[in-house]
């Protein structure tokens, strides 16, 4: 048997799940061995579980093909057989909620995908460029928990990958007020345009829960650690808009900022191109070598030509220009099943195992 940390994915079958498939194949670190869905696609292997639903532009990875799908439900089975789990089930956020907790409980660390338990307070919240140190806060959550070793621990919404770490690149100048509007790719809702004919040369202008979530959950990354839960910042405010657009992968946003101090385009680009993390310095495998790159051609970010910058982790940023009402405005790029979703929840599980929360059991 390998070195790798043995994984579990839960709710293997649908979207997201696929996209961690895709992403751990031939891993460094860790291996899937265990698919959990629901009963339905239990007892088949995982194959003939997802059918013609495959949604990847990869072929689907043969390693997983023969695996046999287990109930999610089946807690305690389905914890035996791994280190570590990611979950991408698709539920209630009560039923995610309690169904994390239960994955904890049995002491298997769970990394997640879903909004359930984004605003549990002593749950961290974490783009690993940005807000490492709230992993501290698991040791108050485990006294919760009453765990050893088992957590859980949420990677925020795909929308605000786009902006919130060039905000955070800028934060020596005190950006205080913002304005971003997103364009949100129909893969966002786990669909594909076959799944949604309506969306061809459509715009929807409305996601249920993502303006809120927009707004808020960059203010939780950017906060602190505080009696053993995480109290989010007050400031910069944003408000936004978010709008469903007819594009498989990528969100973009366009952003509209006012800052306390009084940067120059060189100093933004420059802090921009500079901005770095944990991921970068311990040269963790799914780390993009430059997190944000910014583009000086007029037309660029453009999804069919950036989306997949470094290799769907890195963000891209251009039309940086002075506003007649806000200070500055740009353009932003994010892949959102990749950095924003599966691929931001493995960096942040390569972060955890870097920094020992995650281990062999």
């Amino acid at each position: 048997m390998s070195e790798k940390l043995k994984v579990g994915i839960l709710g293997g079958t649908g979207m997201v799940g696929q996209r961690f498939i895709s992403l751990l194949e031939n891993h460094p670190w860790f291996e899937v061995v265990t698919i959990a869905a629901s009963a339905r696609s239990a007892g088949k292997t995982y194959e003939e579980a997802v059918g013609g639903r495959w949604k990847m532009d990869t072929p689907m990875p043969e390693a997983v093909k023969n695996i046999v799908v287990m109930n999610v439900n089946e807690v305690e089975k389905v914890a035996a057989s791994v280190d570590f789990v990611f979950s991408a089930v698709d539920m209630s956020k009560d039923e995610i909620k309690a169904i994390e907790e239960a994955y904890a409980k049995t002491e298997t660390p769970v990394v997640s995908n879903n909004s359930a338990h984004r605003w549990t307070p002593d749950v961290p919240m974490v783009v690993p460029e940005i807000n490492p140190q709230h992993f501290d806060v698991i040791e108050f959550q485990k006294k919760r928990l009453g765990t050893k070793r088992g957590f859980i621990a949420v990677k925020p919404n795909c929308s605000i990958q786009s902006y919130a770490p060039v905000l955070t690149a800028w934060k020596e100048f005190e950006p205080y007020e913002v304005v971003a509007t997103t364009y949100q790719a129909i893969s966002g809702a786990g669909k594909t345009f076959k799944d949604w004919p309506e969306m061809v040369g459509n715009i929807i202008p409305y996601i249920g829960g993502e303006e809120e979530k927009s707004e808020q959950e960059p203010l939780r990354i950017w906060g602190h650690i505080e009696n053993g839960v995480i109290v989010k910042a007050e400031e910069p405010k944003i408000t936004c808009q978010c709008i469903r657009v007819p594009v498989l992968n990528g969100h973009t946003a366009a952003v509209f900022v006012k800052f306390r101090k009084n940067p120059t385009k060189e100093e933004l680009i420059d802090r921009l191109e500079k901005f770095s993390g944990f991921p970068q310095e311990a040269g963790l495998p799914s780390a993009p070598k430059q997190f944000i790159r910014y583009m000086e051609e007029d037309n660029r970010p453009q999804v069919q030509l950036d989306v997949n910058y470094e290799n769907g982790m890195g963000i891209s940023v251009g039309r940086l220009r002075e506003d007649s009402i806000y200070d500055w405005k740009f353009v932003g790029l994010s892949h959102n099943t990749v950095r924003g979703a599966a691929g931001g929840a493995v960096l942040c599980a390569e972060t955890l195992k870097a920094k020992g929360y995650i281990t062999k059991k």
